[in-house]
């Protein structure tokens, strides 16, 4: 061998050596965070000897209204603070970290979710509950991205589709649910944060659920897709923007069941169509199945932000009760409100349930331990597709 051939080999080892050492300490090697133990108690850790204060936020600990937990994390000799939890229950958790009052992520934990415009890190619980949000061995469905027009506002918008396992090889039509987001999603968060696909591949799968259809459609009337996927470009997600619950998404809903009826094998007949959705989703439902109150048989509220409707102008927002009585009168199969017991929308919902019991319109309604949270979504619409189009 060169003298020369050996001096390029040498360089070049040293550089490998060089970069794997640099990727190494970029990525925080020698840290392991999260840490799932046996009892399935979770341990935390961050490097940051200078700081004077950590506290970890995770979704685990009581919330103090729409604020999250949090806990003091310890400081150990070498400057690593840690936390371990109690033993958790099956479930999908998110965390993150507050340095000195600076929230900022784990950076040893690459799995991020985004809630309009805070990112979280996520770990699992498996087992349990927890089953269902897991991508187990069983056929998978097929999770789509469709744009559409919608002449009602006259702009191209875009939604997720979920098509059951077996869709593209069959000539088969099925059921559709048309599954709805809260105030500051969109049409990416079901399926992200809910793991929806997940959920249905899993009940599908044990025959607890009828194959079907779910539409995820963007309930921003001012946005023609998520943040970052439309030609407004990127920009930072708001929770509440231009148009939110004024009517009238609630009066352009047609344009997406056109579309996909016209577009997808779908049964396109009232006992082959839900309507389900969390928070504002569930505003929405709620004014969606009273306005064409002959179109849907199956009808799910999950924590609904159901606020003081006598103030709304709109015209989906007018003759509540008359439409409400319509909606009795032409028959449903499903009516299910859920509500967690620390809800902050848990009075309001509550006189909800009151005020069409008064009305003797047969619903059912059900309440959860736990707030505002996508553990309870989650649970809720596990608890409401096996229910539907029996």
């Amino acid at each position: 061998m060169s003298r020369q051939l050996f001096l390029w080999m040498t360089v070049i080892a040293l550089w490998n050596t060089s970069v794997i050492a640099q990727q190494a300490m970029g990525s925080g090697a020698g840290t392991n965070s999260p840490e799932i133990g046996e009892d399935y108690s979770v341990t935390f850790r961050l490097d940051a000897p200078h700081a004077s204060e950590v506290k970890i936020m995770g979704d685990w600990m009581p919330a103090n209204g729409w604020v999250p937990g949090s806990e003091v994390m310890e400081k150990d000799e070498k400057g690593v603070w840690f936390h371990t939890t109690k033993p958790l229950e099956p479930e999908l958790y998110g965390y993150s970290f507050m340095i000195d009052s600076f929230r900022t992520l784990d950076p040893n934990n690459p799995f991020v979710s985004r809630d309009v415009a805070i990112l979280t890190n996520i770990f699992m619980i498996g087992g349990g509950e927890a089953e269902l949000y897991e991508v187990n061995a069983v056929p998978h469905g097929s999770v789509v991205r469709r744009w559409y027009n919608s002449p009602g506002i006259d702009m191209e918008r875009r939604l997720t589709i979920y098509t059951p396992p077996g869709y593209e090889n069959s000539v088969l039509r099925y059921p559709v649910l048309y599954l709805l987001h809260g105030a500051g999603g969109d049409e990416e968060a079901w399926g992200e944060l809910g793991r929806s696909a997940q959920i249905m591949d899993n009940l599908i799968a044990q025959s607890m659920a009828i194959p079907m259809i779910v539409v995820m459609p963007n309930g921003n009337v001012s946005q023609e897709a998520a943040p970052g996927e439309g030609s407004e470009g990127f920009y930072k997600p708001q929770f509440m923007v231009p148009g939110t619950m004024d009517g009238t998404f609630e009066e352009i809903f047609p344009d997406i069941m056109e579309f996909v009826e016209s577009s997808f094998r779908v049964k396109a007949e009232k006992s082959f169509r839900a309507v389900a959705g969390l928070s504002m989703g569930g505003f929405h439902s709620m004014h969606i199945s009273r306005y064409y109150p002959n179109t849907f048989d199956y009808v799910g509220l999950f924590s609904p932000a159901i606020l003081p409707y006598q103030n709304r102008t709109a015209k989906a927002y007018q003759d509540i009760e008359g439409t409400l009585i319509r909606q009795i009168e032409n028959g449903y199969k499903l009516y299910w409100i859920g509500i967690g017991k620390a809800d902050p929308l848990y009075n309001n919902v509550l006189d909800y349930h009151y005020r069409i019991e008064a009305m003797e319109m047969p619903h059912t309604y059900h309440e959860s331990d736990g707030g505002h949270t996508w553990k309870n979504w989650r649970v809720y619409l596990s608890e409401f597709v096996p229910q539907l189009f029996r």
